[in-house]
């Protein structure tokens, strides 16, 4: 609308100069080189205009000629670049989703068209290592290295790469070189797994302290590892320098109060130093969270000359501290039966075998030594052994797979820091795809298994029956002869008797229907 009213303006005021023209008439005489030219003013006006648009239209021609080698060519590389960057997101999507083959076409097409385009050189990587061309990844991250913007990401790329093939010393190159430019998360990371796989744990708590200090991991996990390192530096001088190793055990402790390495070298130190009192206060403290048969076994042993009664009752204390851990249970147990107090062993043991996990290959054994010392049934005992043989394993040290009886402050695989956990390991199946549970039959009594070698074929050993005694055949005749003739009042074993013992029997046979 603006526009019309304005060609109207214009229009009127063209009219009008017009008009004003014609109004008032006049002569242009133009004398030059002896030539005269006389016109009137309007058509003087009508050539000057002429000979401007003709000036304009041949000055527009030149300029469009001039200007249209750099406008096609612009024109050329806009159109190229639209294609680079469409390529660039199909091949994008398909690294996410992928897609070896579609995304090493559309690197390829997006490297073409934008040969400077950081992202093109990054699908490229991205497309070569989907792919698991190892030579292709190394090239594009090494042409990274080259670029001011991308030396970074190129030496992290590397850093991976060399990672992933099991190259520790080129991965740590890289890391270092980059480290030196810019310190970040990823090159802390890296400088303290070198320092942890050549042991040099001096060296690892520095760089944790350096991490921590730039704000590149969190105060719990800075605590925590310092910790581990203080505890990994304690061992190491446990032998040649114990007064220093129990400091930095100390220090561990006050760091991290569940760290099992540190209470027990601290524990076990301070017993060398004649500090009973204090290693006692120092596992009682730390068993509710920290249960590990470690601190058990110092706890028991802290005065040598202990009877076993004396060993049972500190036990006593573990169990009450924290009576829903299983390791209180097993350790009581194991106290009871050096006691010889069965029944508190038993009656402790008791919950382990019948709840709802299946028992351990430790219980199962604390079981078998239960069943020999108090009543030395071989059948028991056979079965309790079985029973081990195929039951889930007990807790020990696991970091990536790997197990370990003894604790380390790393990974030997990852070299990660406070890798170690004790827990149980993960069980596997059998050949049936099923978890063994055979073993943990019900065992049947002595009328329902005339059979022996033939139950040995397909489960653990069955109790035997009550002994009989061979005897020759002579005297099994004259036995039979003078039981015939003896009294029904007379026989050896009362009712009762037999009655007690069966039903004890029977309790000890029910913990194997679990």
């Amino acid at each position: 609308m603006f526009r019309v009213l304005l060609f109207l303006l214009v229009l009127i005021a063209a009219a009008f100069g017009l008009a004003w023209l014609i109004d008032r008439p006049g002569e242009i005489v133009l004398n030059w080189q002896g030539y005269r030219i006389e016109t009137s003013v309007l058509v003087g006006l009508g050539i000057i205009l002429t000979l401007v648009a003709i000036i304009l239209t041949i000055w527009s021609l030149l300029r469009f000629a001039f200007r249209l080698p750099p406008t096609l060519s612009g024109a050329n590389r806009t159109r190229r670049r639209e294609k680079g960057y469409a390529a660039l997101s199909r091949g994008i999507i398909a690294v996410g989703s992928g897609d070896a083959v579609l995304a090493l076409k559309s690197a390829a097409e997006a490297q073409r068209h934008l040969r400077d385009e950081p992202l093109a050189l990054l699908l490229r990587a991205e497309a070569a290592q989907l792919a698991g061309h190892h030579h292709a990844v190394e090239a594009a991250f090494r042409e990274m290295t080259q670029r001011n913007d991308m030396r970074l990401l190129g030496l992290r790329g590397l850093h991976a790469h060399a990672h992933r093939r099991g190259d520790v010393d080129t991965a740590h190159h890289f890391a270092s070189t980059a480290h030196g430019i810019t310190a970040l998360p990823w090159t802390s990371s890296a400088v303290i797994e070198r320092h942890v796989a050549a042991k040099d744990w001096q060296g690892a708590l520095a760089a944790v302290e350096h991490s921590g200090a730039a704000n590149f991991i969190g105060k719990s996990t800075r605590d925590r590892q310092r910790a581990v390192l203080t505890t990994a530096i304690a061992l190491d001088n446990e032998l040649t320098a114990p007064d220093e190793a129990l400091r930095l055990a100390r220090t561990a402790i006050k760091r991290a109060p569940d760290l099992v390495p540190a209470l027990a070298l601290a524990a076990r130190l301070s017993t060398r130093r004649g500090e009973i009192r204090r290693a006692t206060k120092m596992i009682e403290a730390a068993w509710p969270v920290a249960a590990h048969p470690d601190l058990a076994k110092i706890y028991l042993d802290l005065r040598p000359g202990d009877s076993n009664a004396d060993r049972l009752a500190r036990a006593r204390i573990l169990f009450k501290l924290s009576p829903r851990d299983p390791e209180s249970r097993v350790v009581l147990a194991s106290a009871a039966i050096a006691a010889c107090d069965y029944q508190t062993a038993r009656d402790t043991m008791l919950p382990l075998i019948q709840g709802a996990e299946r028992p351990t290959a430790r219980m199962c054994l604390i079981m078998a030594e239960l069943e020999e010392a108090e009543h030395g049934d071989s059948g028991y005992i056979r079965e309790w052994l079985a029973r081990a043989s195929r039951a889930p394993r007990d807790a020990i040290w696991v970091a990536d797979g790997v197990m370990s009886q003894q604790w380390l402050p790393a990974s030997p695989v990852t070299r990660k820091l406070d890798a170690f956990v004790w827990r149980r390991p993960d069980e596997h199946l059998g050949a049936d795809g099923e978890t063994d549970e055979a073993v943990f039959s019900s065992i049947p009594g002595p009328s329902e298994s005339p059979a022996l070698i033939e139950q040995m074929e397909t489960k653990a050993i069955a109790p035997p029956a009550p002994e009989e005694k061979f005897v020759p055949v002579e005297a099994a005749a004259g036995e039979s002869a003078s039981e015939s003739s003896t009294p029904e009042g007379e026989v050896g074993q009362q009712p009762d008797d037999r009655d007690a013992d069966a039903a004890q029997t029977s309790k000890r046979r029910g913990l194997f229907g679990n």
